[in-house]
């Protein structure tokens, strides 16, 4: 009979090693001689969350070198103030907080 030690590990398809078989996007950019333009912020907007983030080439598809040019475009457009840093947001309140208000908002003591 066979020691349990002698018996190989099973193997396991792990995706950070290449397991899966994980399908690219395409590079919306079509035209690789394209350049990235700051002053184009309708194209920059489709690579930015809508909290402000600028986007992965995971999600985005890009390559590096457009996602560098870009990541550089987002900042100076928004250094340049054509585009938020942050957008705002409204919270909504958490059901079950009663008549509390703010946490710091005490009210009179009795």
């Amino acid at each position: 009979m066979a020691k349990s030690r002698d018996r190989k590990p099973a193997k396991r398809r792990d995706k950070k090693l290449g397991g899966g078989s994980v399908r690219r996007k395409a590079n919306p950019i079509k035209d690789p001689d394209i350049n990235i333009d700051y002053k184009d912020t309708t194209l920059l907007q489709k690579f930015v969350s809508e909290r402000g983030k600028i986007r992965t080439r995971r999600l985005t598809g890009l390559s590096r070198k457009h996602q560098a040019e870009m990541a550089r475009a987002v900042k100076r457009a928004r250094e340049l103030s054509l585009l938020p840093y942050a957008v705002e947001t409204v919270r909504e309140t958490r059901a079950g907080r009663g008549d509390r208000g703010d946490r710091g908002d005490r009210g009179e003591r009795e």
